[in-house]
């Protein structure tokens, strides 16, 4: 929520409005090139996380991107 509300203010300052839809948690084991993409907010749900992975996997073709719906 508070990553949300600073990027919502800082849009809103160009003139621009954004909507929330969905949260989750992120696995990063740089050393392992492995990104995990779970889990859920308790305030805005649980994100899309196969739209997250696949906009992952674009920036950092080089890891191993996987996402599961199970975990806080």
């Amino acid at each position: 929520a508070d990553i949300y509300e600073r990027t919502a203010q800082e849009l809103a300052q160009q003139g621009l409005d954004c909507e929330c839809l969905g949260g989750g948690r992120l696995s990063h084991r740089p050393d392992e090139r492995k990104i995990h993409v779970y889990g859920y907010s308790v305030g805005f749900g649980r994100a899309d996380h196969s739209v997250t992975t696949e906009k992952l996997k674009a920036k950092y073709p080089d890891y191993e991107v996987t996402w599961a719906d199970e975990g806080y």
